[in-house]
């Protein structure tokens, strides 16, 4: 009686690298006015959402200065941070947003590779 070999780790994970993602993102993103930080951060996660969550996420832009109450109720400490509220759990990314890969990994992303 023959079994079907395993298939190695570096097939698993380009196996679910395939599959499709379906879930959905809701983003919070706390910025202070316009400020160099606070531009950045807002691009650089709009360029994310576009790139990699296309049709599946709902970003929502909340300046602390217009919108003062939301900093105790949140907890917001420093600015810019990005709450992801779901997919679960919940995570937060705070301050240089241009580091992408802090981004994916807290988005729980996985980059698209030019193969794909």
């Amino acid at each position: 009686m023959e079994t079907e070999p395993k298939p190695n780790s570096t097939e698993a994970f380009e196996e679910a690298l395939a599959q499709t993602d379906t879930r959905y993102y809701c983003l919070r993103l706390y910025i202070a006015g316009t400020t160099v930080h606070s531009i950045r951060a807002l691009e650089t996660i709009k360029g994310i959402c576009e790139e990699y969550l296309q049709g599946r996420y709902e970003l929502e832009v909340i300046d602390v200065y217009q919108q003062t109450e939301l900093i105790q109720q949140e907890n917001i400490v420093a600015v810019p941070t990005l709450i992801k509220r779901l997919p679960l759990p919940l995570q937060r990314i705070i301050g240089d947003m241009s580091k992408t890969e802090k981004v994916f990994v807290g988005l729980d992303i996985i980059p698209k590779t030019p193969e794909q």
